[in-house]
């Protein structure tokens, strides 16, 4: 209750989307970036949420290092995944203009992580993604909520829609790599291994976590210092025992907001 009593909290201040970065000045934009700073890092919010679910998240990251950091606010009338992968390609496709990038890593909740795969499976995104991280995203549909499905992006996050079983086809050197949280305590997923990513063709990785709700993992201080791992290592060897690590830490009160209760396992 504590979780959701803070989130709602700072719904408000995140219906509004953010004010881009400034661009870079012309000459500065033709010049490569990468190895010189880390890629920009979107953030994709789940159905019926904004970008205020990542205040947290994007304060860990700021904190240590991540300059490149952008949230997109998905419309709330928005009745098609396809539609709304689009959407996020021309999104990306400004940032990379602007910041002179490449590529970009993406870490999505809920849904936002299902609109996040559409794109790099589907739509050539794997050229523009070099990571994807999803939360508590129902990767193979979800039977959770099942008042909910008169809305139709519910209806395509269902097992056996469309969009799931488009999403089971071959994608056959697909470059982005995956790496999905999922929680045995998500109670919007049904069965929780639904927010695994089971697929041959994709190099994923899937890391349980325990005792952490759906509207948790955005939040939750082990869940932020595992995405800040797997996005600077290309292995999650060493991902348990750091996050293990972060829970029994006792910094300073600025730390405060890394420290919490949750266990981990890495598969």
């Amino acid at each position: 209750m504590a979780i959701l009593a803070g989130h709602l909290v700072l719904y408000p201040g995140g219906i509004a989307n953010e004010r881009p970065a400034p661009d870079l000045p012309p000459e500065a934009a033709t010049l490569p970036t990468e190895g010189r700073s880390r890629p920009p890092v979107l953030l994709l919010h789940g159905f019926v949420d904004n970008r205020s679910v990542f205040v947290l998240l994007r304060r860990s990251l700021a904190r240590h290092g991540w300059r490149h950091l952008e949230s997109l606010n998905f419309s709330p009338l928005t009745s098609d995944i396809r539609l709304a992968a689009e959407v996020l390609g021309q999104h990306i496709e400004e940032i990379c203009a602007r910041t002179g990038h490449r590529q970009v890593d993406i870490v999505g909740h809920s849904l936002g992580g299902l609109i996040a795969r559409y794109y790099v499976q589907r739509l050539d995104g794997d050229a523009r993604v070099r990571t994807l991280v999803t939360m508590g995203t129902p990767h193979a549909g979800t039977g959770a909520i099942p008042f909910a499905s008169a809305h139709p992006v519910v209806r395509q996050m269902r097992p056996g829609s469309d969009l799931i079983e488009e999403l089971k086809e071959p994608a056959p050197d697909c470059r982005t790599r995956f790496v999905s949280f999922w929680s045995d305590l998500d109670q919007v997923m049904s069965p929780v291994e639904a927010a695994r990513v089971d697929h041959p063709d994709l190099i994923a990785q899937n890391v349980g976590v325990t005792g952490i709700g759906h509207l948790a993992l955005p939040v939750h201080p082990a869940v932020a210092a595992g995405i800040r791992y797997v996005l600077e290592h290309e292995d999650t060897e060493e991902l348990a025992e750091l996050i293990e690590s972060a829970d029994r830490a006792r910094g300073t009160p600025e730390d405060a907001a890394d420290q919490a209760d949750g266990a981990i396992s890495v598969a």
